[in-house]
């Protein structure tokens, strides 16, 4: 067992540092709001600091999962940040999604200092962090992901190291256009099978046992007809994500039109009032337009 620090405790990151702590780490976290900190350690029996650097203070693994490239620098390499408080030859293991060009910049400032960096972006949502079903999509050195990997398995269904520093985060650019796509056609359907006067849970039902199925349609079909988008990953969120990956693939030369296309779908969305709604509210835009209710 290890001694562990846990960054950030949003929706996916509270549940995640708990895993850690049922697994038998001796666990320390820290969260911008302090409070929520001292909930989680009364929650699980953990400890909690003021800021990142006492958080850090001894371990051996370090976790992240923050909001964006901004609020990772500070939670490193800010005032009171990680690597005031970290030792030589720990490993930094973070979550976050983020640009890779943040995530090689921050990976060479603690290495510089003898401290590993795993960048280690996860896919499975609130439901995913809370049941420890998380597929981790890991970037870095062989022998840091080696030894962090033990570690995150008390959250993880699958685990993958796909090559050095900043791999994670781009297979995770290529998840989240994945699902942009995939929920933009299924709203197409669905609202196809409405204005058909078709039962559209019926029709969803039996696609997702054909070709045309996916994990979105069997597991979101039902909930965007019935009008609910509380299941935790919010549109501002995928938006984020997405302005990342399209702004990976112009550094590459490389064209994304269909998300291209869904990111703005997700703005019209976002105009709707539905910034905090969960991705598959995409359908909103088409009842919208067709004068339902939203």
């Amino acid at each position: 067992m290890a001694k562990l620090a846990f960054l950030g405790l949003g929706v996916m990151g509270y549940p995640m540092a708990g895993h850690l702590k049922s697994a038998g780490h001796e666990v320390t976290v820290y969260n911008r709001t302090t409070a929520k900190a001292e909930a989680w350690a009364v929650e699980h029996g953990g400890g909690f600091a003021a800021t990142p650097e006492e958080a850090v203070a001894g371990a051996e693994f370090v976790m992240s999962c923050v909001g964006n490239d901004d609020e990772l620098r500070a939670v490193v390499a800010g005032a009171h940040g990680a690597l005031a408080g970290m030792s030589d030859g720990a490993v930094f293991v973070d979550h976050t999604t983020v640009s890779a060009i943040v995530t090689q910049e921050l990976a060479a400032e603690v290495e510089a200092k003898g401290i590993g960096w795993v960048d280690a972006p996860v896919s499975g949502g609130q439901a995913g962090a809370e049941n420890g079903q998380l597929a981790i999509m890991c970037g870095g050195a062989d022998a840091h992901f080696a030894a962090a990997e033990p570690v995150m398995d008390a959250y993880a269904k699958a685990i993958v190291h796909f090559g050095p520093v900043g791999s994670g985060q781009i297979v995770k650019m290529i998840n989240q256009v994945c699902i942009a796509g995939a929920i933009q056609s299924i709203s197409e359907g669905l609202f196809f099978a409405m204005k058909a006067g078709l039962d559209p849970k019926q029709v969803a039902d039996l696609v997702s046992q054909g070709a045309g199925g996916s994990w979105q349609l069997a597991n979101r079909a039902g909930t965007m007809v019935d009008n609910e988008f509380n299941h935790g990953f919010a549109v501002d969120w995928m938006r984020k994500d997405l302005g990342i990956a399209l702004a990976q693939a112009k550094e590459m030369g490389l064209s994304l039109p269909v998300t291209a296309l869904v990111d703005q779908f997700y703005a019209e969305v976002q105009q709707l009032g539905g910034g905090r709604w969960d991705t598959s509210s995409l359908i909103q835009r088409f009842r919208q337009m067709h004068g339902m209710d939203i």
